[in-house]
């Protein structure tokens, strides 16, 4: 699983339109295949910085989704919407390349 974070602050002049861009944005984000799950945060101080993520299986999914040409129309409308906008592609750790479900089973140690 591949992981790719966006952070950024919203951009103070844009109040309500930024709220009714991000919901439009998110689901044409959604509409290009290849992300398996999204997820959405907040600080729970404040509530003008945003952490996004989306999961991808592989590489080659990401590629595909990030270089959509909606995608980058997307990301070109971010940048007006915020500042310091930070993206971050993860690759799964050699530690633990697999989710360590904890919920009903008995842990075991990475690699096992």
């Amino acid at each position: 699983m591949y992981l790719y974070v966006l952070r950024w602050d919203i951009n103070p002049a844009r109040g309500e339109t930024y709220d009714n861009w991000a919901v439009k944005a998110i689901r044409r984000s959604l509409s290009i295949p290849g992300v398996v799950e999204v997820r959405a945060y907040r600080p729970i101080a404040g509530q003008s910085q945003v952490v996004v993520t989306f999961d991808f299986n592989d590489f080659e999914s990401w590629s595909t989704w990030f270089n959509d040409p909606q995608v980058q129309i997307i990301f070109n409308e971010l940048f007006s919407m915020a500042t310091n906008v930070h993206r971050e592609l993860w690759e799964p750790s050699p530690l633990i390349p697999e989710p360590i479900d904890l919920t009903g089973s008995t842990p075991t140690e990475p690699g096992e």
